[in-house]
């Protein structure tokens, strides 16, 4: 099988790229960056710049599937010329491939993007499946909602479309869990607001897996990408703090604080999003990491 993947450097696109490999398929990738463009037999990329609507037509050759992940990162302050930038880069990069599908000769058949559990609305008590079709009125629930609707313009060009709304994705090097632990390591670590929010995680290494599971086993529609058992704000800091055996005795951090300091974007330390994986293990993924402690372990011990 070959695969095209937008986003392809990134953390996820990595782990992507590491585990299509396993399993002998051929990784196509599209980079904005010329400089990060490599040819070896399995990993080929390709230049595309969706603001000037350019894109190497060869990325297509022989490609079965396209996986997304092309999109600004949501953890820089948000203003509102960054707001645009996170909708913006999400929908003109699927808007360009779609273009390029609907506008050349192609063998994709199946086409995966990114989304986000942000998409539900904050709750300390609803469990969220993949058919909850309530929406969160926040900036990312606005977001997430017009990035599924452009995703799911690819049904007219008759391919099967997935999309896996990804939770906190736990990497040692990268993304959430370093900002984490670093306050922890000075025995400085504290909860966020009363601690009580869920936030549904998942392993790099599972996410990567969850991937590659909808791609193999054409899971169609949304499936959520987060490990089986969500934990509170106040229990995964208490667990980081056990695995690197470090003390919490500072107390929580006010909401009013982080939103001076982080300005709007500080609702991403505080919204609750408690979050199923039910439908993507009833389709027989097997989770390597289902709870948090052995996940934390594996990452940082």
């Amino acid at each position: 099988m070959k695969v095209l993947i937008t986003g392809a450097t990134g953390l996820i696109g990595k782990a992507i790229t590491e585990q299509c490999h396993k399993q002998n398929m051929t990784v196509h990738y599209l980079t904005t960056s010329k400089e990060k463009i490599k040819h070896t037999e399995d990993y080929k990329g390709f230049y595309w710049n969706p603001t000037e609507n350019k894109i190497d037509l060869a990325c297509l050759d022989g490609v079965d599937a396209i996986i997304n992940l092309a999109g600004a990162s949501i953890a820089h302050r948000w203003t509102a010329s960054y707001k645009n930038t996170i909708i913006n880069s999400r929908l003109d990069t699927l808007r360009l491939i779609k273009e390029t599908l609907q506008n050349n000769e192609h063998s994709v058949k199946h086409v995966i993007s990114a989304s986000a559990i942000g998409i539900y609305p904050d709750s300390l008590t609803n469990y969220y499946e993949e058919d909850t079709t309530a929406v969160s009125t926040s900036f990312l629930g606005t977001v997430v909602e017009q990035w599924e609707k452009m995703t799911d313009t690819f049904k007219e060009l008759d391919v099967l479309v997935s999309k896996v709304r990804i939770g906190l994705v736990l990497d040692e090097n990268d993304g959430a869990l370093p900002q984490i632990v670093k306050p922890i390591k000075f025995n400085l670590g504290a909860a966020f607001g009363s601690g009580d929010q869920w936030q549904s995680w998942i392993h790099i290494n599972d996410l990567a897996g969850v991937f590659v599971f909808v791609l193999t086993h054409q899971i169609e529609g949304v499936s959520n990408g987060v490990a089986p058992n969500p934990i509170t704000n106040t229990e995964l800091t208490k667990t980081v703090a056990c695995v690197l055996k470090k003390k919490l005795f500072l107390p929580n951090i006010p909401k009013a604080m982080m939103s001076l300091i982080l300005g709007e974007m500080h609702v991403l330390l505080f919204e609750s999003q408690r979050v199923s994986s039910k439908k993507i293990e009833e389709a027989g993924y097997q989770f390597e990491f289902v709870h948090i402690k052995p996940a934390l372990q594996d990452l940082l011990t």
